[in-house]
């Protein structure tokens, strides 16, 4: 074979390979989308609903929302744990200032971590035993009245008081 033709079957087979990982981002776009679940805060001041991308595994957990470079206003990670127990997270490789929420088993905001520091090796600890950490964009717990005492709800987590 020419090496103008190797050129032009080496190019081919790259655009081939290129749609492929093309489509496959779109089918992993589908999934997280899909997988993304309600998640609601009954404050002071009302309801307030997030969709939530949820980290089961512990790979899932581990890598949290390292390498993000946003999150949409509603959106957020909850890491459920099963027992509940003390929790620390820290904010290495994690380009974007948080808000860490320490949710206890009945539901309850045990405390907050605002703003916690992008890459800090830092541990950011819940003081107690939590059944899940709620992580959102940073400032965003202050902006809509979360605070301490709040309560928290998912599929699968605690139901909300009535």
């Amino acid at each position: 074979m020419k090496s103008k033709d190797l050129l032009a079957a080496l190019g081919a087979a790259m655009l081939v390979a290129g749609c492929g990982t093309a489509s496959n981002a779109v089918a992993t776009a589908k999934t997280e989308e899909q997988a993304l679940l309600p998640l609601r805060v009954k404050t002071a001041k009302g309801m307030v609903n997030f969709r939530v991308e949820v980290a089961r595994t512990e790979e899932e957990q581990a890598r949290g929302l390292m390498y993000r470079t946003s999150l949409p206003a509603d959106g957020g990670m909850i890491f459920p744990f099963s027992p509940p127990r003390p929790a620390s997270f820290w904010m290495k490789n994690t380009l974007i200032p948080l808000d860490m929420i320490f949710i206890r088993p009945d539901g309850s905001i045990a405390r907050i971590a605002e703003e916690t520091v992008p890459q800090s090796l830092e541990p950011v600890q819940s003081g107690e035993p939590v059944a899940a950490v709620f992580e959102i964009a940073g400032g965003r717990a202050a902006a809509l009245g979360i605070a301490e005492g709040d309560h928290v709800s998912w599929e699968g987590g605690p139901a909300l008081p009535q």
